[in-house]
């Protein structure tokens, strides 16, 4: 049976660490809308380049019909190599490997709560 005292000391430091996560993701959010990377992200998306410009614009000089979906898109960019396959390899085992974490570290509580 867990004395009282551990108890307490678990408390507080499954709260010191909540807190400190949670302004960690406060902070990463604050400065990416404060340093403007949100909009410039969505402008860089909805933004024409010169050359679909000239094309919309022969497009409509010559009366196609025009559709603004047309000029916006893309082009897919294939970055995979081994090395970025490495890298998401890497990266689904520590998200595997944290989530794996977190529901023990829920189920935990969840078993001191309920004592």
């Amino acid at each position: 049976m867990i004395k009282k005292e551990d108890k307490i000391k678990i408390y507080k430091r499954c709260f010191k660490y909540f807190m400190i996560a949670s302004f960690i993701t406060f902070l990463t959010l604050y400065l990416s809308q404060e340093t403007g990377y949100y909009e410039y992200d969505m402008r860089r998306k909805t933004s024409f380049t010169k050359s679909q410009i000239e094309q919309f614009e022969k497009d409509v000089a010559s009366g196609k019909n025009v559709d603004i979906e047309d000029y916006l898109q893309q082009p897919d960019r294939n970055y995979g190599n081994k090395m970025s396959d490495l890298g998401y390899s890497i990266s689904s085992k520590i998200g595997s490997g944290v989530k794996f974490g977190v529901d023990k570290l829920f189920g935990m509580l969840n078993k001191m709560v309920d004592e």
